[in-house]
């Protein structure tokens, strides 16, 4: 089962409140997308997004 590592808020091209959920299962990084498979990020969302990913793959 995949353990949740955390998430980012973002939007789909509609502007629609969406999120991108990073999990972790046995040796794998899971990057959950929204429905559609868009994700419209900030700069920040995006730091964020790969200070969660640095994260998981530490704890591997």
């Amino acid at each position: 089962m995949a353990e949740p590592q955390g998430w980012i808020h973002c939007h789909d091209p509609f502007g629609r409140d969406r999120s991108m959920t990073v999990l972790l299962e046995n040796d794998r990084v899971l990057l959950v997308a929204p429905p559609g498979q868009t994700a419209v990020m900030s700069a920040t969302q995006t730091r964020r997004l790969g200070s969660l990913l640095d994260q998981a793959s530490a704890k591997m």
